[in-house]
């Protein structure tokens, strides 16, 4: 019983060395993170520049 414990916990602690599993989460955070701030940014300069050109034309048009 004692050596299948000591088995165990010698599994356990090899998994909380291995990092792989954390850094891909991290990457898929900030994979996430670039997105949201990309798709705002977008969203945001569109409707501006939308108004601004909205704006020439009507002015052009006058």
């Amino acid at each position: 019983m004692i050596m299948r414990i000591h088995a165990i916990k010698k599994h356990l602690v090899a998994l909380a060395r291995d990092e792989e599993g954390a850094s891909m989460v991290e990457y898929g955070l900030l994979v996430a993170l670039i997105a949201i701030v990309a798709i705002a940014a977008v969203t945001l300069l569109g409707t501006n520049l939308s108004t601004k050109l909205n704006d020439a034309a009507t002015g052009l048009g006058s």
